[in-house]
């Protein structure tokens, strides 16, 4: 084993075990030292919401930069301090007046929360924030991470941060596996955040862990070779910076399912207009029936009720004659994926149809030029061109 992967896995298990072990507090001072003279030399002094003790407006950066990036919070943070100096002006606002300069931030639940803790800070701290991050964290949008870094800046609390930013860089430097949104591994992180709080320059600590994942340990593209944690991180060692932190796992796409009914009589197949909004919104399309079972191994009494069924559906239309299963077929949409079980069906006699509006009887000859659904366009020229029906 290289010594520089070999020192880092030692480090990280030495912190581990210490976490572990329920010991509170400066577990790893080196760590702790090593973020807080990085912060001092190379990390950032110069943001608005900086260089001020003023929970207010400490708080009201922290709301903002809440998912979205400095670059974009800083007008709108300046802006609202314009208008709001301080929390008894902004608890007083109309809500209109504090959505209309939020708006174009985003994540407007935010600006709600803003105003309704304004309003709590007001009316039960007489407008001074608390010190305690545990009655922080109960305020409107207000969460634990946020509480700390409040208390952290404005009071100089020792209280631990847990950001996106910051379970990055303790995901690479510490080697932690698993998503860091799944509970288990966030409880995890949450413990070595404990654990790894110094005993002195709260300030500087929690900013330079903001500061290390915002601009060197990002992402895309982390730039190891400045990064004062480089000599003890797993990821790095081990060459997994691209893998850690585990991006969180993709969701199953749900499955739907719907038999489609091919109705021809002479030269023309039944259509039918789909509504505006929802899949395939304004096309034509084939009409639609939902089935208990597929047929490929079905009971005979599975497919008398498919049947039955399908009879349903075509009885507007016509007497049933017969219907068999034509091959199935699926499409992946956007949150979903539909399984299309269509079905070849022969009217013994056609009728007029009434009250259907929706319903239309479409030449078959001009199939391709109609507004269908791809793969419904697909079926239908690949049955009718076999057939050689366009010659008709």
């Amino acid at each position: 084993m290289k010594p520089i992967v070999e020192k880092a896995l030692k480090t990280s298990k030495a912190s581990a075990a210490s976490a572990a072990s329920g010991i509170g507090g400066y577990a790893d001072p080196s760590f702790s030292g090593a973020v807080i003279a990085w912060q001092k030399t190379h990390g950032r002094h110069a943001l608005p919401w900086q260089n001020t003790r003023d929970a207010y407006r400490i708080w009201l950066s922290e709301i903002m930069l809440q998912q979205t990036q400095v670059s974009a919070v800083i007008p709108y943070y300046q802006r609202f301090l314009q208008r709001f100096p301080d929390v008894a002006l902004l608890a007083a606002a109309a809500s209109e007046e504090v959505m209309a300069l939020w708006s174009g931030l985003g994540y407007y639940s935010r600006a709600r929360n803003l105003h309704r803790c304004a309003q709590r800070v007001a009316a039960e701290y007489g407008g001074v924030f608390p010190d305690d991050p545990a009655l922080l964290a109960e305020l409107p949008g207000i969460g634990r991470s946020t509480a700390a870094a409040i208390a952290a800046f404005a009071y100089g609390k020792r209280a631990a941060i847990l950001d996106g930013n910051v379970k990055r860089v303790f995901a690479r430097v510490f080697g932690v596996e698993g998503f860091p949104g799944a509970k288990p591994v966030e409880d995890q992180l949450w413990r070595r955040a404990v654990d790894l709080l110094p005993l002195h320059d709260m300030e500087s600590y929690t900013q330079g862990l903001m500061d290390l994942g915002a601009t060197l340990c990002t992402r895309g593209k982390p730039a190891c070779e400045r990064c004062p944690l480089t000599a003890r991180c797993v990821a790095h060692a081990t060459q997994r910076v691209a893998e850690l932190p585990v991006r969180k796992p993709k969701k199953a796409i749900p499955e739907r399912s719907t038999a489609m009914l091919v109705i021809a009589d002479g030269n023309e197949i039944l259509l039918q207009q789909r509504p505006d909004s929802g899949i395939w919104g304004g096309l034509l399309s084939l009409p639609e029936c939902v089935l208990e079972a597929e047929a490929d191994n079905d009971s005979d009494e599975d497919l008398r009720r498919r049947d039955t069924e399908i009879a349903r559906v075509v009885m507007p239309f016509g007497i049933l004659q017969s219907c068999a299963p034509l091959q199935a077929f699926s499409h992946v949409f956007t949150h979903f994926k539909l399984q299309v079980a269509p079905y070849r069906v022969l009217l013994e006699k056609r009728v007029p149809h009434v009250g259907q509006d929706d319903f239309l009887w479409y030449p078959i000859r001009q199939l391709a030029d109609a507004p269908l659904p791809a793969p419904v366009k697909k079926l239908l020229l690949g049955l009718f061109l076999r057939e050689d029906l366009f010659s008709a």
